[in-house]
């Protein structure tokens, strides 16, 4: 498995104007404020890094690929049906026997005690077979032997020791069942649909893992974004509140004003380490996504995400999507190749309902000698032979099993085709719904920009109103509150449409051609 990223990732990033903590790139998005230990060990990553690291790394990576290996394993066992195969059998046999009567060539005419009649045979048989993609299976058979009686009654044997050599084919081919080359190759286009079927659902896995990288990205990145909204809702309380103080001090202002001050800051406090704390586990989580080693993983990295949101929108066509999705979604493979698997079990299933009815032909040469070069001589000779040919006929009555696994097999066949039609349905149901996110979304990013802006105006003019001693410090500090407020909304809108980009990619299939990433 080959990862290639394009060298030259394209990261897009566009200024965001606020009093927000969204700053331009020059700036640096997502650099955390706290301040380091010294056992922290900062990295800087971008999406694209981040979702190949997890591609090498993950463990359902290594186990689908290791599955999707395994299924091309399958295809050679299935092709390995038609391998040759030889066979060697070498005997030697010795047998004495008593004879209490005469043999023909052997004891002479009369007996008058019990006879040793000693036989030794020693033979080699060499076969080999062949099953054929029609069928048929062809055989061969070599088996030279010598033979062997007691000298003292051999003397009516033309040869003692005597050589003989036998050579045969054998033919067989079904004209009914099991006959043809689409019949007997069923199993072997089964297995390579079913490779091809794991090698989608390998694909489905790496877009679920990048899309999964992309999700748990952007919460990293509203993670370190959100604790400069809460940073700044803070630093506005604690000057709210050294300007009461001072208000106090010189006697123009009550000492509920700076109570209210003093826990606004103490609330904003609480908020900024909560928003820390987020931001430590979204960066365990993405670093559990990349799927580092348990030494890697027992020390403590702050991650820097360098990618900054996008805030247009995107060209959108709805048909052009689901198009798009029909067309590259693994499912769709994966559930096409189920209907033709299930259409060749049944094609295979309905040759089983016809009876086995096979012809074979046999032809065989033998020869005999003083010797074994004699002996194979005269066997290629062509004077001894023998040759045949017959046909074998079997059914069995009711045939019920295979009638019974064709009926199974025309429902499974019925059944892809409905788990096709269903797959289809889901992907165009599940590709509507994401382009409309991604629209809401986007819509979410321009009134959530627009109340922010409201509530830095309604904040600004109850500031010069306190200035004047025309409100109080309660209602500047909820003005603070909801500014605070309208960021993180905005800001969450921003990364809710981030997030639903990557969702419709999903949905669409393309999330390898964001990064320019082939599967090889």
């Amino acid at each position: 498995m080959d990862w290639r990223c394009s060298a030259h990732h394209r990261v897009i990033a566009l200024m965001i104007i606020g009093m927000w903590g969204i700053v331009s790139p020059s700036q640096g998005w997502g650099l955390d404020a706290a301040r380091p230990t010294p056992l922290e060990r900062h990295e800087a990553v971008s999406l694209a890094d981040a979702a190949v690291r997890a591609l090498q790394n993950n463990l359902d990576i290594s186990l689908s690929r290791h599955t999707k290996e395994s299924r091309l394993t399958d295809i050679i066992i299935e092709q390995a049906r038609f391998d040759p195969t030889v066979s060697v059998n070498g005997r030697y046999n010795r047998t004495v026997d008593p004879l209490e009567r005469p043999v023909f060539g052997a004891t002479g005419n009369l007996l008058n005690q019990i006879t040793v009649f000693d036989q030794r045979n020693h033979s080699l048989t060499v076969d080999a077979s062949t099953n054929l993609l029609t069928g048929g299976n062809i055989g061969m058979n070599y088996s030279p032997a010598r033979n062997s009686v007691n000298q003292n009654l051999a003397d009516g044997f033309l040869f003692n020791p005597a050589w003989t050599g036998g050579l045969s084919f054998t033919v067989t081919q079904p004209l009914l069942k099991n006959a043809g080359i689409a019949i007997n190759k069923t199993f072997i286009k089964v297995a390579q649909n079913n490779a091809v079927v794991e090698q989608h659902i390998f694909r489905d896995r790496v877009l679920t893992v990048i899309a999964s990288v992309e999700q748990n990205y952007w919460e990293l990145v509203f993670a370190k974004e959100n604790v400069k909204v809460a940073g700044a809702a803070l630093k506005a309380a604690e000057e709210l509140l050294a300007t009461n103080r001072i208000k106090a001090k010189a006697g123009v202002m009550s000492v509920v004003d700076v109570l209210q001050a003093e826990a606004a800051v103490a609330s904003r406090v609480e908020q900024v380490l909560i928003a820390e704390k987020t931001i430590r586990d979204e960066e365990d989580q993405l670093r559990t996504i990349l799927n580092p080693g348990e030494a890697e993983l027992r020390q403590t990295v702050r991650l820097t995400p360098v990618d900054a949101p996008i805030t247009y929108l995107e060209t959108l066509s709805l048909e052009e999507a689901i198009e798009t999705a029909i067309e590259q979604r693994p499912e769709i493979v994966q559930a096409k190749k189920h209907i033709e698997s299930s259409e060749l079990n049944k094609q295979f299933a309905r040759n089983q309902l016809l009876p086995t009815l096979s012809v074979q032909g046999t032809m065989g040469l033998s020869g005999l000698g003083s010797d074994y070069g004699n002996s194979f001589t005269r066997n290629f000779s062509g004077d001894f032979y023998n040759y045949g040919a017959g046909l074998m006929f079997s059914y069995p009555l009711g045939n019920r099993s295979a009638v019974s696994t064709y009926t199974k097999r025309q429902l499974e066949a019925k059944n892809a085709e409905v788990a096709l039609a269903s797959v289809r349905h889901q992907i165009i149901l599940g590709v509507r719904e994401a382009v409309r996110r991604v629209q809401t979304d986007f819509k979410r990013i321009e009134t959530t920009r627009s109340a922010r802006i409201l509530a830095e105006k309604q904040l600004h003019t109850e500031q010069e109103r306190l200035r004047v001693g025309l409100t109080t410090t309660r209602f500047v500090l909820d003005f603070q509150r909801d500014l605070a407020t309208a960021q993180g909304n905005e800001l969450r809108a921003i990364i809710d449409y981030n997030k639903s980009l990557s969702n419709l990619a999903r949905h669409k299939a393309t999330t390898l051609d964001r990064y320019h990433l082939e599967l090889s």
